[in-house]
């Protein structure tokens, strides 16, 4: 299993919880990540929204391309995997920016190629915002014009959406053929789009039979095109990591009491403009990505024992959020980490 964490550009991941001890800010987001290497975490994924759907829309959030820039600038090891929203991007732009940062990196930045769901943000800043399947129509020619960029000497493209002529780009990504395209989707036409033309599938959190269901669909789809399989599966998790079961759930039970603030305020769009295999309900939306589902809740070695589990449905990748930020990351990688490196051990002398 690679251990992944989402970056804290929103100052965190709790709508019922007002402050968090975790501000969004660079300064912050630099020591959880810096932090994050010496601990053994591989990953690290930079959400991409223009206002906070955490702590609502008045409220501070970080820029993801500029974060991932300066965090390329002082790491060494880390993947840094930052989303992208075609709707608001120019392909050929995003793909000198991606090749820049992947040089700045040695290599370690991917991108998680998100479709977007919030009609509001896109008001505001403009971006392009259609019916559903049109999206994803526009996403296939944003990640055509992504590899043609990284890949060829000169590309031309025409579409109807994008249209370039002759164009280069000098110099190309470090990843050869091209940074690893990460995506989520749960829509027919949203998995098309994937299992053809990207790399690895990332999800929002499950139940273990719900994730091994995705996994063998993105597979089956994968080989039905001819390609080499998918690099990886991700899925999203909120850890809650305690020294009793009772001390877990009683922190459940704190962060799900339910307040509507305006934290709230993406959730229509988000649960109406997107096409979702499972029904979301306020309380599940009490933490971002369906987080709560995976049940990664409990003591040390409870959590372990599920996450060897999700490795068995097939899991390579868990993008986790902790609140507080760095000391829960902390409690995770030394005592969760070395018990689901133990009972691997076992499983496999057995």
């Amino acid at each position: 299993m690679r251990f992944g964490f989402w970056l804290p550009i929103f100052g965190g991941w709790l709508r019922n919880v007002e402050d968090e001890n975790m501000p969004p800010t660079f300064d912050y987001a630099k020591q959880v990540i810096q932090s994050a290497e010496k601990w053994g975490y591989d990953t690290t994924l930079i959400a991409e929204l223009y206002l906070n759907d955490i702590k609502g829309p008045e409220q501070d959030a970080l820029e993801a391309w500029t974060t991932a820039a300066g965090l390329a600038a002082v790491t060494e090891k880390i993947e840094i995997m930052t989303a992208v929203r075609p709707g608001f991007h120019n392909p050929a732009v995003t793909a000198k920016m991606a090749a820049n940062i992947d040089q700045i990196s040695g290599g370690r930045f991917t991108l998680n190629v998100v479709s977007a769901w919030w009609e509001e943000e896109a008001k505001q800043y403009g971006g392009v915002f259609t019916a559903h399947d049109e999206r994803y129509e526009r996403t296939q020619e944003f990640i055509d014009v992504l590899k043609g960029l990284w890949t060829e000497e000169t590309f031309n493209y025409k579409g109807k959406y994008y249209e370039l002529a002759n164009t280069k780009l000098s110099p190309k990504p470090v990843q050869r053929p091209n940074p690893v395209l990460y995506a989520g989707g749960e829509s027919e036409r949203g998995k098309q789009v994937i299992s053809s033309s990207c790399d690895a599938y990332v999800m929002h959190g499950g139940t273990v039979e719900e994730i091994h269901t995705k996994i063998t669909d993105m597979k089956n789809r994968r080989a039905r095109t001819g390609k080499e399989a998918l690099s990886s599966f991700g899925m999203a998790a909120y850890v809650i990591c305690r020294d009793t079961e009772e001390e877990a759930q009683a922190e459940l039970e704190r962060i799900t009491d339910v307040k509507e603030t305006s934290g709230y305020a993406g959730f229509k769009d988000f649960t109406s403009k997107s096409q979702l295999e499972q029904q979301i309900q306020l309380q599940d939306y009490s933490v971002s990505n369906r987080g709560l589902r995976p049940n990664l809740i409990g003591t040390p070695g409870q959590i372990a024992k599920r996450i060897v589990e999700y490795e068995e449905a097939g899991l390579g990748l868990l993008l986790l959020q902790f609140s507080p930020q760095l000391e829960e990351m902390e409690r995770f990688s030394k005592q969760v980490m070395p018990l689901v490196e133990k009972y691997n051990q076992v499983k496999a002398l057995s």
